[in-house]
């Protein structure tokens, strides 16, 4: 499982630029440690502990959720690429095991790939920095640990999601509402929800309390050990594909966008049939929304619950939603293996630039509804016509900037260093600029005002440039491999 993995991701980014990715992780790494002493001024080192722990549990979130992507898995066994997932159907072993053997490969893939390059980056920048080397093992221990609980949870939820959607929504819930109590009540420690932090606060350097270290150590494993067990004991013996039928809604879909023109008006239509076909709609709203209901926690966490002063406003968090939105565009091009339209006369710009009007549609509506929330909730109605502008933008830009330089391999084409580089330079840049500039409007807003209509600007002839390129740039490209 581990060489199928290595050889879907070394598949479109070859193998050179797939292996460069953890020596960027290495090197970023090292950067931030010798840089740690600077970020440290205005942060303090738990805060900035808890933030790596929250980000490792968070990303093992992430990682887990291929639970629910099993019954895809299925639908493309008799494609071009063969997964082992469905090797049941051929060979005498069970869903059980090949499930547990994805858990497994995902866990040892991501360690590999990202933390254990970072905690090398963190050993480079030791002996300059006078870092503790038992410090640092500590330190990627309890972040391991945090990592496969994190993964365990959502490996759980995805299960069950599997299984009943209504207790996926309870059990989801359930996490949120522990996760409130924290967060909004104080009425449960961070450690009591994620022990391998407490673990981390009772060893160096915070301290060397063995017995209590011993005790969230324990806690930690027991748990990830508890719910894979669970999620093992929960999974399916065996997927079966259902049948299902729907009256003919092409037509209908096609009709209800008339602001397309010739085929591509027939190509969207046949995105949004796809979307309710396969289910992923749902899916999409839950991975988008979800992220924008923690940013929105994390800005009042920071503000009130850390008693950081760092100033959040409509227009900041206008500008992070428009940058998380542009996950939704992996989505789209994760649906059905795209090498199918090799049978129709379509070429692969066109269905770019028709995905990145779908993406539009998708999502405008939704961020827009989380901008007007946060200008409310932060009695910042003022500011509401310039965020919903900038908001608007930088998902234009965005999603184009990846549309650009990953056509419709999304998911797999991040993987390559190259790619990452110009994606992260074109991207962080004009993240940069607006958030500096967002949190000028309260001191000065009229040279507040003039940066953002220039930054804003900027962004949106880029994105015309973009979409203009997409054609040079991916015709005669094939859908296949």
């Amino acid at each position: 499982m581990l060489k199928e993995e290595f050889r879907t991701h070394t598949s479109y980014s070859g193998q050179d630029r797939f292996l460069s990715f953890p020596i960027f992780v290495f090197f970023l790494a090292s950067v931030v440690a010798l840089t740690l002493d600077r970020m440290l001024e205005t942060v303090s080192f738990r805060q900035m502990i808890d933030l790596a722990h929250l980000s490792a549990f968070i990303y093992g979130l992430s990682v887990g959720t291929f639970g629910m992507m099993g019954r895809q898995y299925l639908e493309r066994r008799y494609g071009r690429s063969n997964y082992l997932i469905a090797m049941p159907f051929l060979l005498p072993i069970s869903f059980k095991k090949t499930f547990l053997g994805i858990y497994l490969r995902d866990a040892i893939f991501y360690i590999v790939l990202l933390l254990i390059p970072a905690t090398c980056g963190l050993l480079l920048a030791s002996p300059v920095m006078g870092y503790s080397y038992v410090s640092i093992g500590l330190f990627f221990s309890a972040i391991l640990m945090t990592f496969l609980l994190g993964l365990s949870m959502s490996f759980l939820a995805s299960v069950i999601y599997i299984r009943s959607i209504r207790w996926f929504v309870a059990f989801t819930c359930l996490i949120v509402f522990l996760f409130s109590l924290h967060g909004a009540f104080r009425l449960l420690p961070l450690e009591v929800l994620i022990p391998s932090l407490g673990f981390q606060t009772s060893v160096q350097p915070f301290g060397s309390e063995i017995g209590s270290a011993a005790i969230f150590a324990a806690a930690s494993i027991l748990a990830t050990v508890v719910m894979t067990v669970l999620s093992y004991t929960l999974v399916e013996i065996r997927m079966t594909m259902s049948t299902q039928s729907y009256p003919e809604t092409l037509p209908r879909y096609h009709n209800r966008i008339p602001f397309f023109k010739g085929l591509s008006r027939t190509l969207a239509a046949k995105e949004f049939v796809d979307l309710r076909r396969s289910g992923t709609l749902a899916k999409m709203t839950f991975s988008f929304i979800l992220p924008l209901l923690f940013l929105s926690f994390t800005a009042w966490f920071v503000n009130y619950g850390l008693s950081i002063p760092v100033g959040f406003n409509t227009v900041f968090y206008a500008a992070m939603v428009g940058f998380i939105g542009v996950l939704m565009y992996s989505w789209l091009n994760n649906i059905d293996l795209a090498e199918y339209y090799s049978l129709i006369p379509v070429t692969v710009p066109q269905l770019i630039r028709v995905r990145v009007a779908v993406f539009l549609i998708l999502t405008l509506g939704i961020s827009a509804v989380f901008v007007v929330a946060i200008a409310i909730l932060n009695h910042e109605t003022r500011y509401l016509w310039l965020a919903l502008i900038v908001m608007f933008v930088t998902s234009l830009y965005m999603v184009l900037v990846l549309a650009y330089l990953t056509g419709l391999k999304t998911n797999t084409f991040l993987f390559d260093t190259k790619i990452l580089a110009r994606f992260s330079i074109m991207s962080f840049m004009p993240d940069v600029c607006l958030a500096i500039l967002s949190f000028s409007i309260a001191y000065d807003w009229t040279v507040a005002l003039a940066g953002l209509s220039l930054v804003l600007s900027s962004m949106f002839i880029t994105s015309l440039i973009l979409y203009k390129g997409i054609e040079s740039k991916w015709s005669g490209t094939p859908f296949g491999e």
